[in-house]
């Protein structure tokens, strides 16, 4: 029929790309929340606070770009990233949920899980690296796990990055084009193309059983990653109730006068290459 438009499977026009936030737009945005994401982080160190955020979604959603932005203006001395293998031999012996508990972080610390326990509802349970037994108990043992976090004072928040079908099979051939992101690539996650409604199914299944009023989901549309990236942030952020902290004095000190310190002759030292004046120097393309 003349006008129809093509759906994906998630509903949204196929080959139509939404309305992107605008760059300038976006960076204003971004600095502006990185900023107060500094003032988070240090009324979590200064009052002892323990945040844990879990990034979900399906492979090329986004949630690496994100974690990118909340990170690259904080202090990694109190903000960590959990990004963990695959389980070793050792650890399928273990209770499922114990090597995630020893990533937790302790008095004013903020752990970010690049994936967390919910590889057991996802990839898992749809790729068969878990039996049917291993993934019931996760969805029954799951909702006790989280109501226990936050009894015990962890602020815990859980964002899905959703994303369609048609962006993410575009993002995952852009990666693996790509020599510099083509690392982020496995075959279990081109697998996600051919495995999406099972993954949806998976979704919808776990949503069910761990959507809890002491730690709901929250879903980030993820089609326009600046979008995705400023919603994120800004609803991380309005969820705790932090306040700024007054900062400790500091002053420059004086620096006393010098006392006769010659420094070594340059040829006894290595230095590298300086490879920066040979690009200056080029004009071949200019």
């Amino acid at each position: 029929m003349p006008g129809k438009k093509h759906l994906t499977r998630s509903g949204t026009p196929a080959g139509e790309p939404g309305e992107r936030l605008a760059r300038p737009v976006y960076e204003r945005e971004l600095s502006r929340l990185q900023t107060e994401l500094v003032k988070l982080q240090e009324w979590v160190r200064v009052n002892g606070v323990r945040l844990v955020v879990v990034f979900e979604g399906r492979d090329a959603a986004g949630k690496g770009g994100v974690i990118k932005r909340v990170t690259e203006r904080l202090n990694p001395r109190v903000t960590r990233i959990v990004a963990l293998p695959a389980p070793t031999e050792r650890e399928h012996g273990q209770w499922y949920f114990q090597r995630y508990v020893q990533q937790l972080p302790t008095a004013g610390e903020i752990v970010l899980f690049d994936r967390s326990w919910y590889n057991r509802a996802g990839v898992e349970h749809v790729m068969g690296f878990c039996t049917a037994e291993e993934y019931e108990r996760f969805l029954c043992q799951c909702p006790i796990f989280e109501r226990m976090l936050v009894q015990d004072g962890i602020l815990l928040r859980k964002y899905w990055f959703s994303v369609s079908d048609a962006v993410q099979e575009q993002r995952l051939r852009n990666r693996l084009e790509d020599p510099v992101r083509r690392w982020k690539l496995s075959a279990v996650d081109l697998e996600s193309i051919t495995q999406w409604e099972a993954y949806s199914r998976a979704k919808d299944e776990m949503f069910a059983h761990t959507d809890i009023p002491e730690a709901p989901w929250y879903v980030v549309e993820s089609d326009d990653k600046r979008s995705a990236r400023i919603n994120m942030i800004a609803h991380l952020l309005a969820s705790v109730p932090y306040r700024e902290v007054e900062p400790e004095p500091l002053r420059l000190p004086a620096r006393p006068p010098a006392t006769g310190y010659q420094r070594p002759p340059r040829d006894q030292q290595k230095y590298v290459p300086d490879h920066a004046a040979t690009l200056m120097n080029d004009r071949s393309d200019a």
